[in-house]
């Protein structure tokens, strides 16, 4: 978190005692102090940073399977599955064991295939968030009766032909995932553009009004409100469809519209590390207490 922030939080601490008063009987701005410094948003900006220095990551290509194994050795029991039907695509998957059914965190890691596209935002963001959410609940203490939650990078969430539908092209690798694990998630969390300059996310009007309410009041706990107004943005076909069309309550973190979609300034001009850091510690909130830790 920036250190602006913290100096602010620490403030704030010292203002309501330090009490250590649990959340029901805490100030709200007491009670966010105590539990808005959880995400790490400078090791999830370095994760962006790193992605954003591979260059272009199409999938299928030699710097998209370098990224694979960069995200698989970060997260915890790190592996790939391969996605059915694609050669050379492999989802990234990484677990915290738990009671079943699961939660689910996921993003797409690939790049559209555009020469010079970095995807700072598209594709980078959303992933470096996932990873980073990763490592803060690994090391956070759980019950025993704590939910698993699981880590999905999707590969081939870009379309190949621009000229059909985009679900007949695009998000391969949830389609494959959500096939292959159906009847195991109770929910799914998507970020997918999550790392703009002024991040203004509303519900996309598919994500599930109920998850999203709880997004937004775990938010607002968090002191990232302003980041998730109200009202309702367009329907988006995203990973987070074919998780819907199977039942699962599923919502997608999209700041839409976007200026530099698919353009060549969705590089690391475009995105800020506070945007990251509402973005993680919301998300961060949201599981820990829909996960039951």
């Amino acid at each position: 978190m920036p250190a602006l922030i913290v100096i602010v939080l620490v403030l704030a601490l010292t203002a309501g005692g330090g009490s250590g008063a649990d959340e029901s009987s805490a100030t709200p701005a007491a009670a966010t102090a105590k539990r808005a410094d959880r995400f790490d948003s400078a090791r999830g900006w370095k994760h962006l940073e790193h992605q954003v220095g591979i260059g272009p990551r199409p999938a299928g290509s030699p710097q998209l399977a370098e990224l694979a194994n960069y995200i698989r050795e970060r997260i915890p029991r790190g592996r790939t599955e391969p996605v059915p039907g694609h050669p050379g695509l492999r989802n990234v998957v990484g677990r915290i064991p738990g009671s079943k059914p699961a939660i689910v965190l996921a993003a797409h890691y690939d790049t559209k295939d555009l020469p010079g596209f970095v995807g700072a935002n598209d594709g980078a963001a959303g992933t470096a968030v996932v990873m980073e959410l990763a490592a803060a609940l690994n090391r956070a203490p759980r019950p025993k009766d704590a939910r698993e939650v699981r880590f999905v990078l999707f590969d081939g969430e870009e379309a190949t032909d621009d000229s059909r539908p985009f679900e007949e092209t695009g998000i391969r690798g949830s389609k494959a995932y959500a096939k292959r694990h159906d009847g195991e998630l109770k929910s799914l969390i998507l970020l997918d553009f999550v790392g703009a300059k002024g991040l203004q996310i509303q519900r996309e009007s598919l994500s599930d009004e109920g998850l999203w309410r709880r997004l937004r009041a775990a938010a607002a706990r968090v002191g990232a409100g302003s980041a998730f107004p109200g009202g309702v943005g367009q329907a988006i076909t995203d990973d987070h469809v074919p998780f819907l069309e199977r039942g699962v309550p599923a919502i997608d973190l999209i700041q839409w519209p976007y200026d530099c979609w698919h353009q060549p300034c969705d590089d690391m001009s475009a995105v800020s590390e506070q945007s990251l850091d509402a973005s993680g510690e919301a998300v961060l909130r949201l599981v820990r207490r829909l996960g039951g830790t």
